[in-house]
């Protein structure tokens, strides 16, 4: 091997991050573009923030001040300052309202999009680099705040691509266990955190391993053993009764606050079941079907983050990997109340409350449930190059379709018809426009219809009545070229 073969670079991504072409492109800015036409139409704000924040604004992944660089990307500044690459929408979105609070109408709402950044350990499905679109409003303790996010969320993913019945967004309060623990005498935190988790894995699990995990602990098929919480009894019993009433079928809004009323929750958890009706009357009077939003007490999302009402947007679509194999997507979106990230840079409570979702991650989605023929990327029409000599007609006719808004490309490779016409497949052209010497001197123009012409050669075994049909072709005078491209692609 040569030096200057061993210097080369390897051409490679790096670990977590992802090319993207064409068709996941055209999803997600279609979803971006359809969804924010929802938000604004509610009253929502654009904002963009930039990519990078100081890193102390961010606060949740620095355990190293000297070097605070543990869940997301950091540098260190000119002058000695920490930035790091923004891990969600939220971080800067506090920063941004106690900057700004003076000048910002009260309460806040604005929507944002774009990509975020994790320095977390990539694998399949899980990247370093990924697109989240947001929802939130700054300064509103009421329920109807809330219930106005949940309602648009669910009309967000609608717009997205997701039909009735196709998405549910469930819905609990964190301070009905916060309550349910006061009540059993739980003060330990992490003793409540490690039975958070534990109701986390229900649907993983079922309600025997969460009552082992909310018990002594759970010995797994592979022969691990997890400590659990060591809760009391009556505990333990309350809790159940929150994972029955998630699975009781056909049970309204109304009717799993009923199910969880008897339970001992405190004075959090009795604040708890007020702030749900809240939301549930809001809910109803915005016409929002018990199907697309449900309450269920088992979502604990963000244990140490949220601190009232939160939800979880889950995909209820069939959907299925590359190779048939059915897969489940769960989650893909969720939020809830916040009231103490803006508190951060003030010192004073300001309430908060948002929806997000991953855009990648409800594009792929849809994709594997066999919703993205509408994302497959059209190429532009090709104009076929065979002499050197007639470059200028060959320019004309591809000004002439984008002058009438179609897009269009001249081949400038080297290569003959045959490849000219396999890269114009490629491209996945719709036509491809063919000016040959005996097409010029008649002023006519044969035009190539790439999709017809595919789909009729598939049904024709023979090369020879290949050749003599042409599928999909025609030659037609000089000045019908637009008129015809566009009836092609149309």
């Amino acid at each position: 091997m040569t030096d200057e073969a061993s210097n080369r670079p390897e051409a490679r991504a790096p670990r977590g991050f992802a090319d993207r072409r064409g068709r996941d492109l055209t999803a997600e800015r279609r979803i971006v573009a359809r969804v924010s036409e929802v938000y604004e139409r509610w009253g929502f704000e654009a904002l963009e923030t930039p990519a990078f924040e100081y890193a102390d604004a961010l606060g949740k992944f620095l355990p190293d001040a000297d070097r605070p660089n543990e869940g997301v990307f950091a540098l260190q500044d000119d002058d000695d300052q920490w930035m790091a690459l923004r891990y969600d929408h939220t971080a800067p979105l506090a920063r941004f309202a106690a900057q700004n609070w003076e000048t910002l109408p009260k309460p806040f709402r604005r929507y944002a999009y774009g990509p975020v950044w994790r320095n977390e350990k990539p694998g399949p499905g899980r990247f370093r680099e990924f697109w989240q679109c947001d929802a939130d409003t700054v300064g509103s303790d009421r329920p109807e705040a809330d219930a106005e996010i949940i309602a648009m969320g669910c009309e967000g993913l609608r717009a997205a691509g997701l039909a009735a019945g196709q998405a549910v967004i469930r819905v609990s309060n964190r301070k009905l266990f916060d309550g349910l623990f006061d009540a059993g005498g739980i003060t330990d935190p992490m003793q409540r955190l490690t039975a958070l988790r534990a109701v986390d894995k229900y649907d993983r699990l079922g309600v025997e391993g969460v009552r082992l995990l909310l018990g002594e602990g759970r010995l797994d098929e592979s022969g691990d053993y997890t400590k659990g919480a060591n809760l009391p009894a009556s505990v333990i019993g309350a809790i159940e009764a929150f994972l029955a009433s998630a699975e009781a079928p056909g049970l309204s809004r109304a009717g799993v606050l009923d199910a969880v009323s008897g339970a001992a929750l405190g004075a959090a958890g009795e604040e708890a079941l007020k702030e749900l009706a809240a939301i549930d009357r809001a809910l109803t009077a915005m016409g929002v079907s018990q199907d697309d939003v449900r309450f269920d007490p088992t979502i604990v999302r963000g244990l140490e983050y949220y601190t009232g009402a939160v939800f979880e947007a889950e995909l209820l679509l069939d959907t299925k990997d590359e190779k048939g194999r059915a897969v489940r997507f769960g989650s893909i979106g969720g939020g809830g109340r916040y009231d103490d990230l803006v508190s951060r840079f003030t010192g004073q409570s300001t309430p908060a409350t948002g929806f997000s979702f991953g855009v990648s991650r409800l594009a792929s989605a849809l994709r594997a449930a066999g919703r993205g023929a509408e994302d497959e990327t059209r190429g532009p029409v090709v104009a076929i190059v065979f002499s050197e000599d007639d470059m200028q007609h060959y320019l004309d006719a591809v000004s002439e379709l984008r002058a009438a808004g179609i897009a269009a490309e001249l081949y400038l490779g080297r290569a003959g018809m045959k490849a000219q016409m396999k890269y114009a497949d490629r491209r996945g052209a719709p036509a491809a426009v063919i000016l040959g010497g005996d097409e010029i001197a008649a002023g006519q123009v044969t035009i190539k219809d790439l999709d017809a012409g595919r789909a009729r050669a598939a049904a024709i075994a023979d090369n020879d009545a290949w050749k003599a049909e042409r599928p999909g072709q025609q030659t037609v005078a000089r000045d019908q070229l637009v008129a015809v491209v566009r009836s092609i692609i149309e």
